[in-house]
């Protein structure tokens, strides 16, 4: 399968963005799909690939009952008009109410942030995977880092290993 595709739930994932610092910052405790209501220019430049969701998160409004997706960072559309989008603007994620509730329980314990880990196509609609994240702090950071430096160190030694076999 080429990369940045993924089968699941019975169809292709075509990644249109992702947040990798967020893999970095917080430990992942939940993941859930969400769809995105956006107007018909930020489709167009979603598909692009040009939207940003780094410094983009979440959150449960406690009065409407309504999930709200926010810094996301969309550009305008450039063969848009005077109706083309702003760039930065809330977005209403689309979720089932029983699991707007959860993650409402989940958000109200202390140190769990909603973050939205990437954008994609889902049957050619575009979808949030949103998770539920904790922070990690510095000693966590640099002991994923250590795993991480430890696991390319042993593929390299098995590629050199099988190289000098032949």
């Amino acid at each position: 399968m080429p990369s940045g595709q993924q089968s699941g739930n019975g169809g292709q994932r075509k990644h249109l963005a992702q947040n990798r610092k967020a893999l970095h910052d917080y430990e992942v405790l939940e993941r859930i799909e969400a769809g995105i209501a956006l107007c018909g220019t930020e489709v167009k430049v979603v598909r692009a690939g040009h939207a940003s969701i780094v410094n983009a998160w979440a959150q449960i409004d406690k009065n409407t009952g309504e999930a709200w997706l926010c810094e996301v960072n969309i550009p305008p559309y450039g063969f848009g008009n005077i109706f083309n989008h702003e760039a930065s603007r809330r977005r209403k994620l689309l979720l089932h109410r029983k699991e707007i509730l959860r993650l409402r329980a989940w958000e109200e314990r202390k140190g769990c942030t909603l973050i939205p880990l990437s954008l994609y196509l889902a049957r050619g609609r575009v979808k949030c995977e949103l998770a539920v994240c904790r922070g990690k702090d510095a000693a966590d950071k640099r002991e994923a880092m250590k795993r991480r430096e430890s696991a390319i160190d042993a593929r390299r030694a098995i590629a050199d290993h099988a190289r000098g076999k032949r």
